[in-house]
């Protein structure tokens, strides 16, 4: 298979497989007996508010290159999961579809035993808003201490902008806040998130003068992998190897890792957090 007929076939092949594994009674369909397993092609376009000669156009190769809008509809009516319709518009479009952003609040336990294990490197998982949602020990000793603040507090960008401890802790600190617009810019675009951003950017615009000239200008710089200097209280300079990850399964998340640069300063940072560690134990 090759060229738009391929394509066609194999997401022919992809409709009629999900159509085969749908239960007809979920949608309130009769359940007489049936040839063939899962709903009907007539079922499936009155789901998805679309023409049952074109669906089945679709599912016999034959039907053309659908618009996102009627792929969309067919996700639905198919009840796809995220990944499902991704693929669908992989193989009707060539594409993946714009993003679509959903806030789900936490972590699973299991992201937090990562970023426990991820010790004595400061680790952390923020949103594509930057909220902060999940930390680890190291984090809280050598960035910041999310915990003791409000949960509507616990956003990267407003902490940059707003906290006087941001500004101590960073050597360039213009540079770092005009790299942070930047992605920041950046992730909520990627994740569909622009109208939840806008409540946040506003009140930035009005509290801080240096993020509204910074948002203004547009500027969109990568990701990528950066070294970070900061000026801790107690350890002086610190240099961490900065990069994010993608959350597995999570679009909404983001990964980010403070890899201490140098065994030097690697060995700091755990003596510090071991007893950070122990005195939160003896006080319980």
């Amino acid at each position: 298979m090759s060229g738009r007929g391929g394509h066609d076939r194999r997401l022919g092949s992809y409709l009629k497989d999900r159509r085969g594994k749908l239960d007809p009674a979920t949608f309130g369909f009769p359940p007489e007996r049936r040839r063939t397993p899962g709903l009907r092609r007539e079922e499936v376009a009155q789901r998805a508010a679309i023409s049952p000669t074109w669906y089945t156009w679709l599912e016999q190769g034959r039907g053309g290159a659908p618009s996102a809008d009627v792929l969309d509809r067919i996700a639905r009516a198919l009840m796809l999961t995220d990944a499902e319709r991704e693929h669908l518009f992989l193989l009707g479009l060539g594409r993946a579809p714009e993003a679509r952003y959903r806030k789900d609040e936490g972590v699973t336990p299991r992201l937090q035993r990562v970023l426990d294990t991820l010790e004595p490197t400061p680790a952390l998982i923020r949103t594509a808003t930057w909220d902060v949602v999940a930390w680890n020990r190291a984090a809280t000793v050598m960035l910041f201490d999310y915990g003791a603040v409000p949960p509507q507090e616990r956003n990267a960008l407003r902490f940059i902008f707003l906290d006087p401890r941001a500004r101590a802790a960073h050597y360039d600190w213009a540079g770092v806040a005009r790299f942070v617009v930047s992605q920041f810019r950046v992730d909520a675009a990627r994740a569909g998130a622009a109208a939840e951003v806008e409540p946040l950017v506003d009140e930035l615009c009005q509290l801080s003068p240096e993020f509204k000239t910074m948002w203004r200008g547009n500027e969109v710089l990568t990701h990528g992998e950066a070294v970070k200097h900061i000026r801790h209280p107690e350890l002086g300079r610190i240099a961490f190897e900065y990069s994010v990850f993608a959350v597995d399964g999570r679009p909404d998340l983001s990964l980010l890792i403070y890899n201490p640069a140098t065994p030097a300063d690697a060995e700091k940072i755990s003596s510090m957090v071991t007893s950070a560690a122990s005195s939160t134990s003896n006080l319980r």
